[in-house]
């Protein structure tokens, strides 16, 4: 059973523009907006709009890790 340490809470910060200026849980290899589009392609159904230009997914700990192990076989 999943519980709330295992949860994991994505944060990403927007510039005016609309790009992706800050995201956690990034990749090095990834930009921010890189790491962004990825997500919301594969986990979008968790993204949540929030005000002041911030967004967040949320996700257990092993799919993040999961997603990145992924970004990592697709370089």
């Amino acid at each position: 059973m999943e519980t709330e340490k295992d949860r994991v809470i994505i944060h990403a910060r927007f510039a005016p523009n609309g790009a992706v200026v800050e995201i956690s849980e990034r990749p090095a290899a990834l930009t921010p907006q890189d790491w962004f589009n990825f997500l919301s392609e594969k986990a979008g159904d968790v993204y949540q709009t929030l005000a002041g230009g911030r967004g967040v997914f949320r996700l257990s700990r092993a799919r993040v890790d999961a997603l990145k192990q992924e970004t990592a076989t697709a370089a």
